[in-house]
């Protein structure tokens, strides 16, 4: 049978390479009992000489108790738990949320431009019809005639910026 890691760590504390290939369990049953009286009458030196390894060994041996064992289960468990508390706060934290873009509205002035550049492109004024051959023209002519609306100006009497001012009312 093997030895387990604690049983191996705890012999290299007392001194023992248990893990060296032909040392069996009887053989370190042995040593433990030839060690054993020397133990006890050096403990107490042992003991002043190094706090931390009496806190070592007094550690190991409540652990290895029943009630110790309990204990360490415990400490597993809350363990595991604060690993998923921390993991499930870490990407609460690293989450970002993306508010949605809020439509921007367009200005009057912006829809009479549309609708009097879709009027002007559906006329035969500044080309034939779905095209506009002389582009700055006809812009100048749609954001003056939706400037002239927008500040309460009477429609043209005829041509495109009759149609254009009758389109662009509707806005107003």
């Amino acid at each position: 049978m093997a030895f387990s890691n604690l049983e191996k760590a705890m012999a290299l504390i007392i001194g023992l390479d248990i893990a060296a290939p032909g040392f069996s369990r009887s053989a370190a049953k042995a040593a433990v009992r030839a060690i054993g009286p020397l133990a006890t009458r050096a403990a107490p030196a042992i003991a002043g000489f190094s706090p931390v390894a009496t806190g070592t060994a007094l550690g190991l041996g409540a652990l290895a108790t029943p009630p110790g064992q309990q204990l360490l289960d415990l400490a597993e468990e809350r363990g595991r738990m604060d690993r998923v508390r921390f993991e499930q706060a870490l990407t609460d934290l690293t989450r970002v949320t993306i508010p949605k873009a809020k439509k921007r509205t367009k200005s009057k002035f912006n829809q009479m431009v549309s609708v009097g550049m879709k009027t002007v492109k559906a006329s035969t004024s500044y080309g034939k019809k779905g095209t506009i051959s002389n582009s700055k023209k006809a812009f100048k002519v749609v954001t003056t005639t939706a400037s002239k609306i927008l500040k309460g100006g009477k429609t043209a009497k005829s041509g495109i910026t009759r149609k254009l001012g009758l389109a662009m009312r509707r806005y107003r």
